[in-house]
């Protein structure tokens, strides 16, 4: 192995005259000496060293063995006077009166050497560098595959003893530690480098306390490697928490993969260590060399890295950010008005497959644009965190703090931030807290013994999905999820996190049989650690970052998952503090209803009603994802019955009772424009469908122009998201007319502002279908109707005003008559 050719370094012919400048200031007698010094010198270095390093050791005069050498040097680098010497006005100290100090031996003793080369010391700082002993200053370097090392102090170049295995020791006769640099010299290369045991700790008290319990909020900016300016020295800080390794070591491109000369020190009971390494910049490769509890060695990229190598490489990078961000405006106004009443209309992407082989970058130029023209508020990506098997879609993360490097850097991400917000579009980002891979150079048993999983088996193993799960009950593993939440808001500017798979996280017996689980210390089901961990997330990001939503993907009835933290409910939990929750119940419900053909929907009608018993038990989201659309479950128009025509007019009747129902909505790339196939990451959506060359391209386009319409109209009507999650946002018309297959209701705002939404999910047009309504409004016109010919339907509407009628129906004291379009939605304002 070859290091690099250091561009610095002293020039062997300036040296060597300095050297012999210096040597005539000595007496006789210690000319002799160190002439003798030097011949031997000279011989030994012919045998190991190149012609060049050669030369420059005999020109040069290193310091002695004996004291006597020894002491001249101290005195020169000191300005000091040789002994018996007097100056002006006083005498000399004779010799004989002085104490005579026994100098220590410089060397390692045989332990230390033995914890250094076995990867197990836990403070390498107390040893190497330089130390303060008997008789002056220790010098002591580490350097495997050096052939010498020579300690430079201002002007004067001291060599060190060779003391093998890459060590070197010296003893100057210094009164104090001095400012020092080392001249390593290598088979074909000299390098002079600062010493990286010189340096204090770069980890504050405050940061290890903080560390210790389990609240350091901004964890990040402590742990990991980090490029700083440390006691005017610029280099990088590596810091990894391993409470259970018997060593550390930082391996990387720097030291060709061999961490053997780059111990780490414990900081104390925390569990952390730390290295400062003079000289590493951004853009150097690392991973962490663990030595095991039983002696073994394993290597880890860092949990904390903030960039990696573009998988399947598993390197961390380091990594220093110079993003400027141009979001302001956004941030400034994010916080306005809570997400559960504004309007959110999400359109949910995967990065990599969206437009297959575009970056970061790429992405930016293309993805505002197109969501900004179909109105959408938001998007959602599913999750960005460096993930290894790209096939899980980034739901097992390896790099928790880390944008995938498969579409850039992590400025190259903040820059598709940065974009989507100057288009005034937010950014939510799925979160996966629950789980991780077991990969062995990752987080499973990452220090030799369950640390981020939990200890006992049956707990830490995913029954689903092959994966391990986090111990919430252990508050470092919380602190680095809590942090990691904290982080990406902060640092990326993301708007919100959709948290995964929080139902497998909130009970003990999920996906279990009797036997495979302990009971909580109450004797429930209930992973306390788990909702421990989810209210204080929840309560951390809010108060920290004004404007965010979390919003959680929980499939169960669990009692207050968007209810305050603070407030306990009927189970006694206080909420989990989400601020938003998908409705799984309303998406499988009304699915299952869509798929029924017609005829039968009328056994089916309560899967469209039902959602209303509960839908302001929570906040609700409405999702439409990609976990609808892959696996066998089709896309969502091939889940709807009948032939091409009535399939598109069953999706836009969907579509636009979707809008109009009570929460907010979210809908899977591809389906916006009526993709026939499932979704696949390998090739993404089908564009081809809308390519005018494409015979049936306006099927297409119609579905596309309708959705952009219905958040166009959504955006444009506060009554169908301001009171979203208030009972007096919304009235039944009509939701008993199972027989018509017709679904009637007004969604209000908070002036009491109506909007009357219609469905008819038969195939047959129905004229003059009386429905009730309020006798306040004058008249009523059409605003959207998802058979309009442009959408691709047959073009039944109701193009003149509607005037109520003084006949009460159902129950309301005024009544109008429509003509319903088959198998379509119809929404009408007050004129």
């Amino acid at each position: 192995m070859t290091p690099r050719p250091s561009s610095s370094g002293p020039d062997p012919e300036e040296t060597a005259t300095k050297k012999a400048a210096a040597k005539e200031t000595t007496t006789t007698g210690k000319k002799a000496t160190a002439k003798k010094a030097a011949a031997k010198k000279t011989v030994a270095k012919k045998a190991v060293a190149k012609k060049a390093v050669a030369k420059k050791a005999a020109a040069e005069k290193t310091v002695g063995k004996k004291s006597v050498a020894k002491k001249s040097v101290a005195e020169k680098a000191s300005g000091s006077r040789a002994p018996g010497r007097k100056a002006s006005g006083k005498k000399a100290v004779p010799a004989a009166v002085r104490p005579v100090e026994t100098p220590a031996s410089p060397a390692l003793d045989a332990a230390d050497r033995e914890r250094l080369l076995a990867g197990t010391h836990h403070d390498p700082h107390t040893v190497l560098g330089a130390h303060p002993v008997p008789g002056g200053v220790a010098f002591r370097v580490f350097r495997p595959y050096a052939l010498a090392v020579s300690v430079l102090t201002g002007e004067l170049r001291t060599e060190l003893r060779d003391d093998g295995d890459g060590f070197f020791s010296g003893l100057l006769p210094l009164g104090e530690v001095p400012a020092y640099r080392l001249l390593v010299t290598y088979e074909e290369t000299v390098q002079e480098a600062e010493d990286p045991y010189r340096f204090l700790p770069t980890l504050g008290d405050l940061d290890l306390h903080l560390i210790g319990e389990g609240r350091h909020e901004q964890l990040w900016q402590a742990l990991g490697a980090h490029p700083t300016v440390h006691e005017g020295v610029a280099g990088t800080r590596f810091t990894v928490w391993a409470p259970n390794a018997r060593g550390v070591r930082v391996a990387g491109g720097f030291n060709f993969w061999d961490g053997t000369g780059h111990p780490m020190r414990s900081l104390g009971a925390t569990g952390v260590w730390e290295l400062f390494l003079p000289g590493i910049g951004a853009g150097e490769l690392y991973k962490f060399e663990i030595t095991r509890p039983d002696g073994s060695r394993t290597f880890r990229a860092d949990p904390l890295a903030r960039r990696t190598e573009v998988p399947p490489a598993t390197s961390s990078v380091v990594h220093a950010s110079d993003y400027t961000w141009g979001d302001a405006q956004w941030l400034a106004r994010r916080a306005e008005a809570p997400a559960h009443e504004a309007p959110m209309s999400v359109y949910e992407v995967h990065l990599p497959s969206w437009r297959p082989g575009l970056t970061y970058r790429e992405l930016a130029e293309q993805l505002p644009a197109y969501v900004g023209d179909l109105g959408f508020t938001h998007v959602e990506l599913m999750p960005v965190a460096e993930h290894p098997f790209g096939g899980s879609w980034g739901y097992q993360v390896t790099g928790f703090y880390a944008p995938t490097a498969r579409l850039g850097d992590p400025d190259d991400f903040k820059y598709l931030v940065d974009r989507l917000h100057q288009a005034g579009i937010g950014v939510l980002m799925d979160w996966v807290p629950a789980h991780f891979p077991r990969d062995d150079w990752a987080l499973a048993e990452f220090d030799g013994r369950p640390l981020y999983e939990h200890s006992d088996p049956l707990r830490a193993a995913h029954p689903d999905w092959g994966t391990l799960e986090f111990d919430f009950g252990r508050r470092e593993v919380r602190n680095f999820l809590v942090a990691n939440a904290v982080y990406w808001c902060e640092e990326f500017h993301i708007d919100g996190l959709r948290v995964d798979a929080v139902a497998s996280m909130l009970y003990l017996d999920y996906s279990r049989e009797p036997g495979q689980w302990t009971p909580n210390e109450h004797g429930g089901r209930e992973n306390l650690d788990a909702v421990a961990f989810l209210q204080e997330m929840n309560a951390t990001v809010y108060r920290r970052v004004p404007g965010v939503v979390t919003v959680a993907e929980e499939s169960t009835a669990w009692d207050g998952v968007t209810r305050a933290t603070h407030h306990k409910g009927p189970s006694g939990f206080g909420g989990l503090g989400f601020g938003l929750k998908w409705n799984m119940g309303w998406m499988h419900d009304s699915l299952q209803y869509m798929s029924h053909e017609p005829v039968h929907r009328k056994y089916h009608h309560g899967e469209m009603t039902f959602s209303m018993v509960y839908a302001y038990s929570e906040n609700y989201v409405l999702p439409i994802s990609h976990d609808e659309v892959v696996h066998g479950k089709r896309s969502l128009v091939s889940k709807m019955p009948g032939d091409w025509w009535q399939q598109r007019a069953n999706l836009r009747a969907y579509l636009g009772f979707m809008w109009a129902h009570p929460g907010k909505q979210l809908l899977f790339m591809g389906q916006e424009f009526a993709q026939g196939a499932e979704w696949s990451e390998a090739h993404g959506p089908d564009w081809w469908l809308l390519d005018p060359e494409y015979g049936a391209a306006a099927d297409h386009l119609g579905v596309r122009d309708l959705v952009r319409d219905l958040n166009a109209a959504y955006r444009a009507t506060p009554a169908l998201w301001r009171c979203d999650t208030h009972p007096s946002g919304f009235a039944w018309v009509v939701g008993d007319a199972a027989e018509d297959n017709v679904l009637a209701f007004l969604r209000l705002d908070a002036d009491g502002a109506p909007l009357l939404a219609v469905s008819n999910f038969a195939p047959v047009v129905r004229h003059d279908y009386r429905l009730g309504v309020p006798d306040d409004v004058p008249a009523w016109h059409e605003a959207l109707n998802t058979d309009a010919a442009r959408y691709g339907g047959g073009g039944v509407t109701n193009p003149d005003p509607v005037k109520p009628e003084a006949l009460g129906w159902h129950g309301r004291p005024a009544s109008i008559r429509l003509t319903l379009p088959p198998l379509a939605t119809v929404w009408l304002r007050p004129a």
